[in-house]
């Protein structure tokens, strides 16, 4: 039995609309919190209000500003050649991992457009230890590589035939 094949605007739609919602998120924690601020929500949870100009744990964060157009130019080719990929046919796993790091990437690249930094808002910490800050963008980035990792394991001769 073969799975249903969805329209690629159904996946260009979820994309974009996580997209809005990490943006929503993160007006949200710049409206609500003062830079720098912390606000206890759990033993091991804190939202935070926090900038970061570098890419993945601050990478390249104190490069002097020019980090910000080479992620800028990453992200949108990322983005361009996701949104081309999710244009064949695909079976909907493999189109979802896609999508999630289609909506991941536009979230990223947007801040880093039009803010010049990524907002960061979650951090989870344990007896003083802290993970990075990051963001909902980072969550469906690392969601969608990770499901596209897992199926492509499970299920490894050719993806597009899934």
């Amino acid at each position: 039995m073969t799975a249903r094949v969805q329209p690629p605007t159904l996946w260009w739609g979820i994309a974009a609309v996580l997209a809005l919602i990490d943006q929503s998120l993160k007006l949200g924690v710049e409206h609500l919190y003062e830079l720098g601020s912390s606000v206890a929500v759990g033993s091991f949870f804190n939202i935070v209000h926090a900038r970061n100009t570098g890419a993945a744990f601050s990478f390249l964060a104190d490069a002097g500003g020019w980090q910000r157009y080479l992620f800028v130019v990453v992200a949108l080719a990322v983005a361009l050649t996701l949104v081309a990929i999710l244009q064949r046919e695909r079976h909907w796993s493999e189109a979802l991992g896609y999508c999630l790091v289609l909506g991941g990437a536009v979230g990223n690249l947007i801040d880093r457009s039009l803010r010049g930094f990524v907002v960061d808002y979650l951090d989870f910490h344990y007896q003083g230890w802290h993970w990075p800050a990051f963001n909902l963008a980072d969550i469906c980035i690392v969601s969608g590589a990770s499901f596209l990792l897992v199926i492509s394991v499970i299920s490894p001769a050719s993806p597009s035939k899934r």
